[in-house]
């Protein structure tokens, strides 16, 4: 773990029903030998959703650009901001970030006029850039972050990005995520490929930001191929442990080579990389067998030699992996199963045969043009793509949103808007928030079978890695095949539930007093939300009360028993006539947060009362007592109490009909004085000094005026955090 030392400059810089599917055989798919179905499906709509995907998948603050409805900023005080969070959980890691940016740059590098031609191509650049931009804050000059977030809390804990770190101070006691770094060359050298493949993607539309990667590429890869090393990632062993590293230098320099035409990368291979390369099994013949992936990235890397250098040899040595892969070579033949999917491995089987079709796509066209290679190839990814989408024994799209029937149990924590910690049943007794359209699922096992069950990970994980080898053969599929994204994509969402809402029930009530237990509850999904400054309101009527000759004077207000021991309830405030209300206010309403068993809900018990001999208290009239449970144990919910964030009404119905949907917008203002966010010195500029301003201001080493404080405060949420910092240096960055 490091200090916050570079934190500023790295900132800166910065349809299936559940239960198992099995497959029956489809004698129309002869394995290896699949017809080509193209345009057969939408492969720009799939783009769309991939790239919505990607979308979902962004940590720190969000791009403005981004689409998806349910999605908020998070994680803001990450040491390095942005980045794609890894799968269904919430770490980012810098190799599978590199691994899915180097994919999604050779998709577009390869097959950019079917991008163009759709509408896609500036959506696909953003999404990418998002990621390159992460992996340029990783690195630190001698060496690069690999890691943000600690695997054994992220993965014992079950919610939504948005609440992510509200959970983790009341577990940990930290404000900030560990973060790890390295020099290991399986890191540094899938940095150095992504960075350099994102140099040949932006340099002629973005020149200084590609010169800013290439820079930062050349750094990677000079740190990789000094170090020639691995296994010094402990904090990510238990998800990523690295096998090799010499194809990552392999695969690194190829890509060095075409981002700068230095012979010297393509001379490194000869000489060191390729002889140590990964052989068959018990033989000294170059490896063609397995796959290409975040660990194993030679095929790729052998590719990528064979365009590079044009030679004959290599060429070949590509085509035994893509023999392999669909009619055998060498008296070894990949799996298939019986419905046709190229079977090579029980964790992301689909990614694995998406990945080597987007390769097989290439070779294709590249290597084999006009062969009748060519065409199996072709015919060979086709199918695999296809296969994806619905072209199998079940007619079962393993693309979530894709189609009538795909999975429905997901593993995906944000996407699910669960509150409670309590996931294992989502997609059979829970349903999901949100639909995390794109996704393309682990996959089948080798029998064609499919496990549509949350905590069956090897068939229901989603993950970066897994749709970045597909997003890029999706590129050739729309340059070769067509396609039309959707007009109204990504439809709205209506919540599925009451986001926020009060349970109450009658503890006791008698003619001096009513007592009563509530039950406030945040089950915020769209998006999971902190409440700062929440409260409720209680109303009653004191007519029998004045009637009596009291005045509002005589009634008392106390509170009982009280989970959180800060909660604070006012004296009787007048709403309209004689019906008048207490308010009960969480002056740190994060305290009821869509985090957990203990925090998604608080419980408080109070007293309102008159003096005992008066005699004259009546609960029948009262606005709030109707329809109440009848004992603390049979709290029900009830719109009659109603809910506020920072004077703004959420939930219920207040007694003159007045709801949610009849409230203003309420934005912060000063008196007479046009508000320009980011300029903390109100000197009409906002800049960088501003920027060290507030954060001066944060550790009590500077002041602010007061107008110079409402400036600052970026999201206008009357707080100064490091969530206005984090705004404005994105501000500052556009």
């Amino acid at each position: 773990m490091k200090s916050k030392a570079k934190r500023l400059a790295a900132l800166l810089t910065t349809g299936a029903v559940c239960g198992t599917i099995a497959a029956a055989p489809k004698s129309a798919l002869p394995q290896g030998q699949t017809a080509s179905a193209a345009n057969t499906y939408n492969y720009a709509e799939a783009m769309q959703k991939s790239l919505f995907f990607y979308q979902a998948q962004q940590s720190g603050p969000l791009a403005d650009w981004n689409e998806v409805p349910w999605r908020a900023d998070c994680m803001l005080n990450d040491y390095v901001t942005g980045g794609w969070f890894d799968a269904g959980d919430h770490i980012k890691f810098a190799l599978t970030n590199a691994y899915s940016s180097a994919m999604l740059a050779w998709g577009i590098l390869e097959y950019p006029q079917g991008l163009k031609d759709a509408g896609l191509y500036e959506s696909y650049l953003r999404n990418l850039q998002f990621s390159l931009d992460f992996l340029v804050g990783c690195d630190l000059g001698d060496e690069v972050v690999y890691q943000i977030g600690e695997i054994g809390f992220d993965h014992k804990w079950w919610g939504s990005a948005e609440v992510y770190m509200r959970k983790y101070e009341l577990m940990q006691g930290e404000t900030e995520r560990p973060y790890y770094t390295t020099k290991d060359s399986n890191v540094t050298g899938e940095m150095a490929a992504a960075l350099a493949a994102g140099y040949l993607v932006f340099k002629d539309s973005d020149p200084a930001l590609a010169k800013t990667y290439l820079e930062h590429a050349e750094n990677c890869f000079k740190i990789a191929d000094t170090t020639r090393d691995h296994k010094n990632t402990p904090a990510s062993d238990s998800m990523y442990p690295s096998s090799h590293f010499y194809d990552e230098l392999f695969w690194a320099a190829n890509w060095m080579y075409k981002a700068t035409g230095d012979q010297k990368y393509l001379d490194l291979c000869e000489s060191d990389y390729i002889p140590n390369l990964g052989k068959e099994d018990q033989s000294t013949e170059m490896k063609y067998t397995w796959g290409m992936c975040w660990d194993d990235v030679q095929q790729g890397g052998t590719l990528l030699y064979a365009l590079n250098t044009g030679d004959a040899t290599w060429k070949e040595q590509f085509r035994k992996h893509l023999e392999y892969w669909t009619t055998g070579y060498g008296g070894k033949q990949i799996k298939y199963t019986p419905d046709g999917l190229a079977w090579l491995f029980n964790w992301g089987s689909l990614r694995h045969a998406t990945t080597t079709a987007f390769m097989a796509y290439v070779a294709a066209d590249q290597l084999f043009s006009g062969t009748d290679d060519a065409k199996k190839y072709t015919d060979f990814a086709d199918s695999q793509m296809n296969y994806c989408f619905g072209d199998n024994a079940n007619n079962f799209s393993y693309v979530i949103g894709m189609g009538d029937s795909y999975p429905k149990a997901w593993h995906h924590r944000t996407s699910s808007g669960v509150w409670d910690d309590q996931w294992t049943m989502l997609g059979e007794e829970k349903e999901y928030a949100h639909v995390l359209y794109g996704a393309l699922v682990g996959g089948p096992g080798q029998d064609g079978s499919f496990t549509d069950k949350v905590n069956s990970y090897e068939y229901t994980e989603v993950a970066i890695d897994y749709n970045a080898g597909y997003t890029a053969a999706l590129c050739a599929m729309i340059q070769k095949y067509g396609g039309e994204p959707l007009a109204n994509f990504p439809p709205e969402e209506t919540p599925k539930w009451d986001e926020f809402f009060i349970e109450a029930a009658v503890n006791q009530s008698g003619d001096s007093y009513t007592e009563v237990k509530v039950l406030a509850t945040n089950h915020s999904a769209w998006p999971a939300r902190l409440i700062k400054n929440l409260s409720y309101r209680y109303y009653f009527d004191i007519s029998e009360i004045l009637a009596a000759g009291l005045t509002v004077d005589d009634i008392s207000v106390r509170i009982g028993y009280d989970e959180h021991s800060s909660t604070q309830i006012s004296q009787p405030i007048q709403y309209e006539g004689n019906v008048y209300y207490v308010e009960i206010t969480y002056p740190d309403g994060t305290v009821i947060c869509p985090s957990g068993q203990s925090e998604h809900q608080a419980e408080l018990q109070f007293r309102i009362s008159v003096p005992d001999a008066s005699k004259c208290w009546d609960a029948t009239n009262d606005y709030s007592f109707e329809g109440l449970g009848k004992s603390g144990n049979e709290c029900v919910k009830t719109e009659r109490i109603t809910m506020y964030d920072s004077g703004v009404l959420i939930y219920g119905v207040e007694p003159d009909g007045t709801t949610p949907a009849d409230n203003p917008v309420v934005t912060t203002t000063t008196s007479g004085d046009e508000v320009l966010l980011g300029d903390a010195d109100c000197n009409g500029i906002v800049n960088v000094q501003d920027y060290v301003l507030i954060k001066q201001f944060m550790v009590k080493k500077a002041e602010l005026t007061a107008k110079g404080g409402v400036n600052a405060d970026m999201n206008q949420d009357r707080a100064l955090t490091v969530s206005d910092c984090v705004l404005l240096a994105r501000k500052l960055l556009s």
